[in-house]
């Protein structure tokens, strides 16, 4: 059986899917002989490229690092089961959706176990069970399962010849996800077993390609600068920003660089991870990503945070315009009413606060405005709640709602339910790098204050 006939009966076989159990429908695979035929089909079938793509082409270098075949036949079922999935989710963006995705994939890695079975020894059967766990934990997270979406991470390391490189986006998510989740020491240890096993591997004379060594080296010193351990982080970036075409990377390294006050090096980080993520967006490289670190996330990311850059620099028009395409895709990507939208919001609220104070101008009708939205869809708590626990997104909630605290202080008849705000964005606010004040007020400019959106946090 030939690779497209296998596809074609495997999406048969689950647009029946609704009517028949999982069982009796693998059953139903099996005697087809369609896992079989998976592993057996033409390995001289081209992979299937997107157009316009020179960075479509470098990704099938992170496909079996161990030098096998970049586009087996298990990776590219993969990949078609993949795009399969998070389209149909993404484009009705309803529970049934989601869920028939998820189906698909489930049943896909039945079906991959059932093929490494047949030939035994093919490394490129985990790589492709990895590939899907990644694109398993994207649509818990899209619908808010982070637990679920950090135990499928989990899953991809249990893989016995799973390559490097899809360790490695692993381990970038589940990073992620941890700092999202405000699991920093987590977050840490994420890293270190990253590192720990990067070098391992080097030293044991296995090959690992240089894109995939330096996003290890951002993953860590991202998740080194929300735990204030920055100082000596990237020496030499310069010269390695050429060699990566990683959106993810690209954007986690601009966040340092922009926080330690290097706005040039920020600046042209952000630039090419807008490039390259939404160019890898069509492209295979895109699954090798999870989670909040998936190329749609880092254009989000990117455009806040470039937009956030030209706030810092008095670039108030060309802020303005970043921080809108920011707020337009958040909207597009989860909805008009995801916390999410929230942090963009605050993003733009404090963007017209500081051109008010630049061009000794007003805008309180408009900042307020953003402030009450962005508070609402963060789903912070009201301010009189008497037990307040720790809160995912609980730097952006204090930072928005000190904004409009702000706002109402320079009111007389509002000047109390300010102080009182204040107040409470104070006994929220986590951040060991800077203080509320610092933050809203952005009074040194070696020290700005960050908002990246694929983590919800101030860095």
């Amino acid at each position: 059986m030939t690779y497209a006939a296998a596809v074609y009966l495997f999406i048969l076989s689950l647009s029946l899917s609704l009517s028949l159990s999982l069982p009796v429908m693998l059953c139903r695979l099996t005697a087809r002989g369609v896992a079989k035929a998976l592993l057996r089909c033409c390995n001289s079938i081209p992979p299937p490229l997107a157009a316009g793509a020179p960075s479509t082409a470098r990704a099938a270098r992170f496909f079996g690092t161990g030098g096998g075949d970049a586009y087996s036949p298990p990776e590219r079922l993969a990949l078609d089961m993949i795009r399969y999935a998070l389209d149909h989710a993404r484009a009705q963006k309803s529970s049934d959706s989601y869920g028939h995705a998820m189906l698909v994939l489930e049943q896909g890695l039945s079906n991959l176990r059932i093929g490494a079975e047949v030939v035994e020894g093919s490394g490129s059967s985990d790589n492709a069970m990895g590939m899907l766990l990644l694109a398993m934990s994207t649509l818990h997270y899209e619908r808010g399962e982070l637990k679920d979406s950090a135990d499928k991470l989990e899953m991809v390391h249990k893989l016995g010849r799973v390559s490097l490189d899809v360790k490695v986006a692993a381990w970038e998510s589940c990073a992620g996800l941890d700092l999202e989740a405000g699991q920093d020491v987590n977050a840490l240890l994420v890293t270190d077993n990253c590192s720990y096993c990067l070098q391992s591997s080097i030293e044991s004379g296995l090959p690992v390609s240089k894109v995939t060594q330096l996003r290890a080296k951002s993953i860590k010193g991202f998740v080194d600068l929300v735990n204030r351990q920055h100082d000596s982080l990237y020496h030499g970036l310069e010269g390695d920003i050429n060699q990566l075409d990683v959106g993810a990377s690209l954007l986690s390294w601009g966040e340092v660089s922009h926080c330690v006050g290097n706005f040039s090096l920020a600046k042209e980080c952000y630039a090419k991870a807008l490039l390259t993520s939404e160019a890898n967006r069509t492209s295979n490289f895109s699954y090798l990503a999870s989670a909040n670190m998936v190329p749609e996330e880092v254009i989000i990311g990117a455009n806040c945070a470039l937009g956030q850059h030209f706030t810092h620099s008095g670039k108030f028009e060309e802020a303005e315009e970043l921080l809108t395409k920011a707020l337009v895709k958040a909207e597009e990507h989860f909805g008009l009413t995801h916390p999410k939208v929230g942090v963009v919001l605050t993003c733009i609220a404090i963007m017209y606060k500081h051109k008010a104070q630049k061009e000794a101008s007003s805008s309180i009708l408009i900042q307020e405005g953003l402030y009450r939205k962005a508070i609402d869809l963060l789903k912070a708590p009201m301010l009189d709640c008497e037990d307040v626990v720790p809160l995912n997104r609980s730097d952006v909630i204090a930072l928005a709602r000190a904004g409009y605290a702000d706002l109402l202080c320079i009111q007389q008849n509002r000047k109390e339910e300010g102080e009182r705000m204040k107040k409470w964005a104070q006994s929220m606010w986590k951040n060991r790098r800077l203080s509320l004040a610092e933050a809203l007020e952005f009074s040194d400019t070696s020290k700005p204050a960050v908002v990246d959106t694929r983590i919800c946090r101030v860095l």
